[in-house]
This record gives C-alpha cells, sequence and structure tokens, in this order.
C-alpha cells in the first residue's frame, strides 16, 4: 500500500521486505550488503564491516515491525530521514555509560558493572571476524571498562588488536530498539563462558545492570522509552533463602572458635574476628573496619556492651579502587555514609574482644584486626585458609564434610537465625543485621525452627477463648 502522508516525505509505503545479508568477498577485502524493498522497488546498501550491516539491517526490521511507514524515494523509515543526529555505537555508549558511574561508584560496584557489560557486549557485535571470547573477554572487561586504566593511556599490546576492532564493529545504539536483539542479548546473560546456565542471581544482576545502560540511553534522548521492557522474558524464581544446614549452634561454634585459637601464631589474632560473626553478625567487610572507637565495652565482662558500626571495607581487585588497594574504607552497605548501625555485644564477645585489645592492641589507625605485617588490614586469603582448616578440627568428620559453617559468612547467617528464634522482633533483627525485614525474613525463612508450632497453639488458644471448635455453620 502507497499514499501521500506530507509534503517533506512524498510518497509512502508499508509494503516493505528485509531479506539477508549479502557477503562480496572481493580484491579489495569484503563487503556486506543490506537488501530490502519498498513498494516492490529493490534497495541496496553496503557496509564495509558485517557489523554495520547487522546494525542497519536490525533498524529496517524494527521499524517495519512497528509498522512504520517508509519512504518510497529513498527506502527508508520515516524515522531514519530524521534530522536527528545518528545515535552512537553501543561501544560508545557503553564506555560513556561505565564514565558516568565510575566516580561515584564502590569498587565492588565498578567490577559488578564491568563484568556485566562485558558479558553482554558479544551480543551487540559482528559474528564475522570476531576476535575469540577469551580475547574478548580480557580486552572488554581487563581495560574497556575499567575507566581509569582506559584515561590512563592506550590499551596494553597484547589487548591492543581487540580493542581496535570493538571500536569499529558494535552495532550503532538505534538497533538495539529491535526486540530480537535484545532477546539475543538475555540469552548472552543467561549463558555462562562455559556454555552452562547462569545463576538466576548472575542473571538478574547483569540483566539490572544492562537495563540501566539503556534507561541512561532514554534520558540521553537516543530512546523514548527503555526497549528492553518490551522483551517478555521469564526470569526464574532466586533461590535467596538460607540454607538451614549451614547454621552452627553456640556449642559447635565454640568449639571452632577454640579452633581458631590453636592455629598457631596467627589463630589467636581471628578468634575475636570470627567471634565478631557469630555473636553480633558482623559482615567479614565491616570487622576488618572495626575499630576500638566503636566499642562501647562494660565494665564487667559479664555484662553487655554496645558496637557502633559506621564503615566496611569489602575486597575487590587493586585495579577497581581509586587507592590501588584491595580494600577501600567504605560505606556500611545499604547505608548512607557517616550513618551508623547499632549492634548488642554479648557477653563473651565483650570477653574475646577485651582479651584481643590487651594481647594485641591495635594498628596505628586503631583498627582492631589486621594483617600480619605493616599493620595492613586482614586479606580474606588469609582468614579464608584459616576457616578451612578450623573446620577440619572444630567439627566431627561428618560435619566437615557437610555444608555446616563452610564459610565464615555462615557465621552470620547462624547469629541472624538465633536472634530470631529467640524471639527478637523481626525489625529490630532486621536493623541490627543491616537488613530491610523484608529481604531479612525472604532470607532466613528456612531458618526460623519451630514458629509453626508456636503459630499452631496460639490459633488454638484463641479457639478456645471464643469458645468455639471452628464448626459451627459447617453442617
Amino acid at each position: 500500500m502507497t499514499s501521500r502522508i506530507n509534503s517533506r516525505h512524498g510518497d509512502v509505503s508499508y509494503d516493505v521486505k528485509v531479506w539477508s545479508i549479502r557477503t562480496y568477498k572481493g580484491a579489495n577485502g569484503t563487503t556486506y550488503t543490506v537488501r530490502w524493498s519498498v513498494a516492490g522497488k529493490a534497495r541496496p546498501e553496503t557496509f564495509k564491516t558485517k557489523a554495520l550491516a547487522e546494525s542497519f539491517r536490525a533498524q529496517l526490521l524494527s521499524a517495519a515491525r512497528r509498522g512504520e511507514a517508509f519512504d518510497s524515494d529513498t527506502g527508508r523509515p520515516i524515522s531514519m530521514l530524521s534530522t536527528e543526529p545518528e545515535t552512537p555505537s553501543w561501544y560508545e555508549h557503553a564506555t560513556t555509560y561505565m564514565d558516568m558511574k565510575w566516580r561515584r561508584a564502590a569498587a565492588e560496584s565498578r567490577a559488578s558493572i564491568a563484568d556485566a557489560l562485558a558479558t553482554v557486549t558479544p551480543a551487540f557485535i559482528s559474528v564475522d571476524g570476531r576476535p575469540t571470547t577469551q580475547a574478548l573477554r580480557r580486552a572488554l572487561y581487563g581495560w574497556v571498562f575499567n575507566t581509569a586504566e582506559r584515561k590512563n593511556g592506550p590499551p596494553p599490546p597484547d589487548l591492543r588488536k581487540t580493542v581496535h576492532w570493538l571500536e569499529r564493529n558494535t552495532f550503532h545504539l538505534s538497533a538495539l530498539d529491535d526486540p530480537s536483539v535484545l532477546r539475543s542479548a538475555l540469552e548472552t546473560l543467561a549463558t555462562r563462558q562455559d556454555g552452562q546456565t547462569a545463576s538466576t542471581n548472575t542473571f538478574v544482576r547483569k540483566r539490572a545492570v544492562l537495563y540501566n545502560a539503556l534507561e541512561y540511553a532514554v534520558e540521553l534522548g537516543y530512546f523514548p522509552t527503555n526497549p528492553l521492557s518490551r522483551v517478555k522474558w521469564t526470569t526464574p524464581k532466586a533461590t535467596e533463602a538460607v540454607d538451614p544446614r549451614v547454621l552452627v549452634d553456640r556449642k559447635r561454634a565454640e568449639a571452632l572458635l577454640a579452633a581458631v585459637a590453636a592455629q598457631g601464631d596467627l589463630g589467636p589474632h581471628l578468634v575475636a574476628f570470627f567471634g565478631c560473626m557469630y555473636y553480633a553478625a558482623m559482615r567479614p567487610a565491616e570487622v576488618v573496619e572495626l575499630r576500638e572507637a566503636d566499642l562501647v565495652l562494660p565494665e564487667e565482662d559479664s555484662g553487655w556492651g554496645d558496637i557502633h558500626l559506621n564503615a566496611s571495607a569489602p575486597a575487590v581487585a587493586k585495579r577497581w579502587t581509586d587507592s590501588g588497594q584491595r580494600r577501600e574504607a567504605r560505606q556500611l552497605k545499604h547505608r548512607a555514609r557517616e550513618e551508623v548501625r547499632p549492634v548488642p555485644c554479648h557477653p563473651r564477645l565483650v570477653q574475646l574482644l577485651r582479651a584481643h585489645l590487651e594481647r594485641f592492641g591495635t594498628a596505628p589507625d586503631g583498627r582492631i584486626f589486621r594483617g600480619r605485617y605493616y599493620n595492613r588490614r586482614l586479606s580474606e586469603s588469609v582468614y579464608g585458609r584459616c576457616w578451612q582448616n578450623v573446620r577440619v578440627l572444630g567439627l566431627s568428620e561428618i560435619e566437615a564434610a557437610s555444608p555446616m559453617a563452610r564459610r565464615p559468612y555462615d557465621l552470620r547467617h547462624a547469629c541472624v537465625t538465633t536472634w530470631l528464634n529467640a524471639g527478637v522482633d523481626p525489625a529490630q533483627v532486621a536493623a541490627w543485621a543491616g537488613h530491610s525485614v523484608a529481604v531479612l525474613l525472604r532470607v532466613y525463612i528456612r531458618c526460623v525452627a519451630g514458629r509453626d508450632e508456636i503459630a499452631r497453639k496460639r490459633i488454638e488458644r484463641a479457639l478456645e477463648e471464643d469458645g468455639s471448635d471452628g464448626t459451627e455453620g459447617l453442617a
């Protein structure tokens, strides 16, 4: 069907067909031709790279699927005749997005965003002549999406060829308006490098980065709405709940702490470290940054104290931090800067902390726990290796072969579970643990013991007080 819609574009048609790309290998190199027809008239367009050809073809298909009119004179969709500037390539947009995020993002977030962008980018590049998967990963994660390294100079010699290929061969951003292109991207995010299916949590995290990058494109005026919102994709539900098998009771926890103390010269330095996780539900990154000034200890070891948490130092590769150190002090997880989270200090933890301070003192900046040399922050590899030895000594052979206390973090899970099972109000537990109530209940729902029995007894008491056996009106 051909009609006249206005004087600016003249005749337009909705009779559009788009064919596959034709590849021609000549003496001067390979070219790629996109072929389509408008109102029965063939329209070829030739490109030097397959990525550009695929990007242009995707734009034509997207316009045709939307039912957009095509100009009969030029063969282009009306939207492509706009005087608006051409959209940038995915490479240009993704690096701009990474630069925008870099300054305010924590080191862990920087690495996570770069990982997601490096994973999805191969879905937006030409298949023809592309470097190996390993070469792409090294270039994208190792240099392209690291703002500090990219702005510090040209890529390293071993990455230079791949980076220059990427600069020329990613789709134009407008090609991502095609649902089929984004569906391919989601398939890429859902697949690990070894070809296995990615975990639900990994997929959700990486999809969120892609969505946010496209939201930034909307903000810059490249799309009217986020094109990813139009793609129907069912994400399997993630299992966030803690496995009850990882939990330890107090008897086993104390046996593990005793095994820590027996670990040569290093072990005694770490007893209170692990104790902070079991008795105060602290994250390892929070314990690493704990200072003597954060403690309010009672005069007697038999009393309760308080801990005022205000900083965390998560571990991440040096290349993602501003200082070049693996750990950088930052605000608490999910908290604003300078915000404090009070945590009760159990009498047993009071004893452990006081004994530690009396024996080892603190680092010059007041940190309670430190590496063995030069007062550096405690390395996760150091306490991680210690913990693996401790499980063999502190648990039975059967328990050591099970998931019980598999990671130091499981001590925190055991503490939170203890608080909930003791009947502490979930809102209070959430505040102490640094969770929202919704997350707390979702994560620990499988670890709360005996709550269903308590609920049944309450229902029975309510019915007895009501004087009804619940059968009235059922006959």
